[in-house]
């Protein structure tokens, strides 16, 4: 008995399930490779849909510290550079200077304040911060002194302490005050003086309301 030779449609059922199951290989691993072995599902053989997830960037503004906002405060100063001054102070801010009578309340008084200490003094009188706290984020204490042309000015140290918030995502101080060496020193007899106004106090209680 003669056996003819297969034909090629003898092979065709062969060839499709090979090819078929090829082209499902190649797509499942065009898919995994894209989304994630878990776009697929597992067990009846159906695809899930894949999904894609975005992944929202994050912005992160670093904010100066308080201690270096105090800085350029100072900075600022020196250089009679008041539009650099202008957004380290708050709008509501309160400055006590303790040379004077009354505070300063509200930023556009602060600067003004400050103008006329610039239009009043040399450019050559310059603040220098002898210390700066720096481990709070909301106060800061400084001790300072006054440089003519690098030099100390007499009767010019002093001390200043400052209270600030985060406001609008920027450090600003909210309160200030100021205490300057003066330029009488009393000595013991403020001493004297102290014990006579308790005196009077002791004495007179009314008078403590008019304190």
């Amino acid at each position: 008995m003669i056996r003819s030779p297969p034909t090629v449609a003898s092979y065709l059922p062969h060839l499709q399930t090979q090819t078929s199951a090829t082209a499902a290989v190649s797509t499942s691993h065009t898919i995994s490779h894209a989304y994630g072995s878990s776009a697929l599902s597992s067990g009846s053989g159906a695809t899930r849909r894949p999904v894609l997830r975005r992944s929202t960037p994050t912005i992160t503004v670093e904010l100066d510290s308080a201690a270096t906002t105090v800085r350029k405060f100072y900075d600022g100063i020196n250089r009679r550079d008041l539009s650099s001054v202008e957004d380290l102070i708050a709008l509501n801010c309160v400055y006590e200077d303790l040379i004077f009578s009354q505070p300063f309340t509200g930023r556009k008084a602060i600067l003004d304040f400050f103008m006329q200490f610039s239009d009043s003094i040399s450019g050559d009188l310059q603040f220098a911060i002898d210390d700066i706290s720096d481990q709070d984020t909301s106060a800061v204490g400084a001790t300072w002194h006054l440089e003519w042309k690098g030099k100390p000015f007499p009767f010019s140290r002093g001390c200043s302490f400052y209270r600030l918030d985060v406001i609008n995502g920027q450090r600003q101080i909210v309160f200030g005050r100021d205490a300057v060496e003066p330029a009488i020193k009393p000595g013991e007899t403020a001493l004297v003086v102290i014990r006579g106004v308790t005196w009077l106090l002791q004495s007179f209680p009314f008078l403590g309301d008019r304190l």
